[in-house]
């Protein structure tokens, strides 16, 4: 009896070193060139797909169930997925959850972002670990043609991370209120209808949820462009002022938001920032960042309060880092990771003005870090 003819790979996955790896295609078809990371959360693919900071990454996830909750509008991060791609070990699960609006296949398609299954994710894990966060191509093809050659050559190509300012492609264009707090039962997101504080968020490639934990803790917010000057955050009269997350190399960014930070800080309002925004303060404060060989992804990362010896369980997502040999004297490391020691936090002695690394508004803990909110907020009642 003749066997029946194997179907042939749909998607294909290249590193810059010439490793392939063929799979099933999902989402979108089409062709992109990234930095390729991994992370290691077991839930929430919809928001890291969505969160601003993935720009030119695709993502590996490392747990394997990708898909078993479908998507749907409400988890968004920001109005559409800025990830590249994403690579998984098993075809996406049929969703199986009462919020589910639709199949991540089809979102993904329906947003134009590439993906491919059925991927030994641990081996492409262990190479991300050993070598460094590699430059790949990710290409889905319904027919199967792939010209490796070609894809070998477009991840060889892809310029990198380092010196790249992302902060401006996934910023907003113009200024708006956010006045939505977070999501509780039965009601789903209230609005901020009592706001003691006026805060200006400089939106680097900000996350929903950190404007909804900022409404939560009391603030009136602005929201305003990356390339905000600190006439422009000033003119708003606030009495605090917000770094956002957002991706890139920071030192790209610091071109023009350093002076910004630095004109707000002459007038010694309460400045708190969280991921790229904390790279932003060290960078204005005289510190330095450095690339990471893979990076911070996940929401499983230990991460110390050095003054009380808390250790606090945190989301992470950043492939830079602050550089705390670096950090100038008036400067306080206030957190560190238990995982690699790197620096998670700063203060300038003496004035309000704090940031972290890592992001507590995404609750892994689950309420670990949110009186990070709550102390920004007491900054500004002082």
């Amino acid at each position: 009896m003749a066997h029946s003819q194997q179907k042939r790979p749909t998607a294909c996955l290249v590193l810059a070193d010439g490793s392939v790896f063929y799979g099933k295609g999902f989402g979108a078809t089409g062709q992109v060139t990234a930095e390729l990371c991994f992370n290691t959360a077991m839930t929430g693919y919809q928001e890291i797909m969505t969160d601003p900071s993935y720009a030119g990454q695709v993502v590996t996830f490392t747990f394997p169930h990708v898909g078993n909750v479908g998507v749907n509008p409400e988890d968004d991060e920001t109005a559409d997925p800025v990830a590249e791609g994403m690579v998984v070990k098993w075809d996406p699960t049929e969703p199986s959850n009462w919020r589910s609006a639709e199949t991540l296949s089809e979102w993904l398609a329906r947003r134009g972002r590439v993906a491919i299954g059925g991927v030994d994710t641990r081996r492409l894990t262990r190479a991300i670990r050993q070598q460094g966060a590699p430059h790949v191509a990710l290409a889905h093809d319904p027919d199967g043609n792939f010209d490796v050659s070609a894809l070998i050559s477009h991840a060889r190509g892809f310029a990198g991370l380092e010196g790249m300012d992302l902060a401006k492609r996934v910023s907003c264009a113009q200024s708006y209120r956010w006045d939505e707090m977070r999501w509780a039962w039965p009601d789903g997101y209230a609005r901020q209808k009592e706001a003691k504080h006026k805060v200006v968020a400089v939106d680097y490639g900000a996350k929903r949820n950190i404007l909804r934990c900022l409404a939560s803790a009391g603030c009136e917010v602005t929201v305003m462009p990356a390339t905000s000057t600190a006439e422009d955050v000033l003119a708003q009269n606030p009495d605090g002022v917000f770094l956002s997350n957002g991706p890139g190399d920071p030192a790209a960014t610091g071109e023009y938001a350093v002076p910004m930070i630095q004109g707000v800080m002459d007038k010694g309002l309460p400045i708190f920032g969280i991921c790229l925004g904390h790279q932003m303060l060290a960078l204005a404060v005289g510190a330095k960042t450095v690339k990471m060989n893979h990076g911070h992804h996940g929401a499983n990362h230990p991460v110390q309060e050095l003054e009380t010896g808390k250790v606090e369980i945190t989301s992470m997502n950043h492939g830079f880092a602050v550089d705390s040999q670096t950090l100038p004297k008036g400067v306080t490391e206030t957190h560190v990771s238990l995982f690699d020691g790197s620096n998670c936090g700063i203060r300038l002695d003496g004035r309000p003005v704090f940031s972290v690394q890592h992001h507590p508004e995404a609750s892994p803990g689950p309420q670990d870090s949110f009186y990070l909110f709550e102390r920004f907020a007491a900054s500004m009642n002082r």
